[in-house]
């Protein structure tokens, strides 16, 4: 195959994972419209004493006034919801790969903004996955799967950039490591991130029905929330402390260069490790450190997105990719306004009549420095015809003018 090919076959995979995407929204949606018949006391308290995050599965149907069949159909489509993201998740990641083998030479899928959108959405979705084999938490499947379309198809409408080699400052070994460091890191807290939201908004709520009447209670939300970050903590370290500057160091002979990136992606981890200190010294707990968690998240998505629209001076490859092409644009403008003098030129003639017609003509306008010059040819040379030559500069100098202000 071709590289053409395979660039299209990696934006029609994007598009069949955001369908698969989709289904699954709507199967997530359609299961906890289902349980929103359940009282969340014949819900939630078994699910809960087992250690799971209590969707209502298995015990929908133990309620006295509830139906069988309306309780397996309900089961039937949260299952079908997990099935479809986890399709979508293969999808996306097939996606991935075609877009590497798109590029001449072939390279890992992580050179500009677009790129690095979709592997940071897949790792949101992997991570959903993974931690659903240890745990029951399907409760996130509709918050998670939303909030990866959403970000897939603005990366595919308005991110997409054009599949070019990397750079020799960029193509490393150390590309793979520091990157997919960082990817897993923006996926773990990502889905921490999301806990530390619901854990918020199930603080002020004391409704006994709906979605949030159905996930964990605050100390598993808070518990889970924090294992989370620790992780995504560990490997934010390792990203940004470690592989990152020896990764600046071979590219470019210095270990700290205060590029924007480098700075945000320091801010991040302060934040990141005064969240973990405060919970580990003085047991910060709760919406307090919910809150901080937030901001961190908040300064990790404002380095991946705000940075390459509020700054020009990143050496980050994704961030200058809007610079190259306002620089190209500019670049072309004079030879477009060349193009132009020379269509001008040569289509403007002006007639220059010294007195009688057919006595001379003047051709204005020059192909070669665009001022206006005219070109006078005097069919008649007659010395003493003063009258003559007096008009015919007139006429001349009036023709200079119009082609000046053209």
């Amino acid at each position: 195959m071709t590289d053409a090919q395979w660039e299209i076959l990696s934006y029609q995979a994007v598009i069949a994972g955001a369908v698969l995407y989709f289904l699954a929204m709507l199967a997530y949606f359609v299961e906890w419209a289902g349980l929103r018949k359940v009282a969340p006391s014949e819900a939630v308290p078994d699910l809960v004493a087992a250690g799971v995050g209590g969707t209502g599965r298995g015990t929908a149907a133990e309620g006295p006034d509830v139906d069988d069949e309306p309780g397996r159909r309900t089961q039937m489509a949260g299952r079908l919801g997990l099935v479809l993201t986890a399709f979508g998740g293969a999808v996306h990641l097939a996606s991935l790969v075609t877009r590497g083998l798109a590029a001449d030479p072939n390279r890992v899928p992580w050179g500009n903004m677009y790129e690095f959108t979709l592997a940071g959405t897949f790792m949101v979705t992997l991570t959903f996955l993974l931690v659903g084999l240890r745990r029951d938490v399907s409760w996130l499947g509709p918050i998670v799967v939303p909030v990866v379309l959403a970000s897939l198809m603005a990366a595919f409408l308005g991110l997409d950039d054009a599949v070019l080699p990397l750079p020799d400052a960029l193509n490393s070994p150390w590309l793979v490591i520091h990157v997919i460091s960082a990817i897993i890191a923006t996926g773990v807290f990502t889905i921490g991130g999301i806990l530390s939201v619901l854990y918020l908004l199930k603080a002020r709520s004391d409704s006994s029905r709906g979605y949030l009447a159905r996930v964990p209670d605050l100390a598993r939300l808070d518990r889970l929330s924090y294992q989370l970050h620790a992780y995504g903590f560990l490997v934010w370290t390792f990203a940004v402390l470690i592989t990152g500057p020896i990764w600046a160091h071979q590219a470019w002979g210095s270990y700290w260069n205060w590029d924007p990136k480098e700075v945000w992606a320091f801010i991040t981890w302060v934040v990141y490790a005064t969240y973990l200190h405060a919970r580990a010294t003085v047991g910060w707990r709760g919406k307090g450190a919910a809150w901080l968690a937030l901001v961190g998240l908040a300064t990790l998505w404002f380095n991946f997105i705000g940075i390459n629209f509020f700054s020009s001076s990143s050496q980050h490859s994704y961030a200058g990719a809007e610079s190259s092409t306002v620089t190209t644009s500019v670049a072309a403008v004079p030879l477009l306004a060349s193009a132009t003098s020379l269509e001008l030129s040569q289509e403007l003639r002006v007639v220059v009549r010294p007195g009688d017609p057919g006595r001379g003509l003047a051709t204005a306008g020059s192909a070669a420095d665009g001022a206006g010059a005219a070109a006078v040819e005097q069919t008649d040379d007659n010395p003493h015809d003063e009258r003559d030559r007096g008009d015919g500069e007139q006429d001349l100098e009036h023709a200079s003018n119009v082609v000046g202000r053209v």
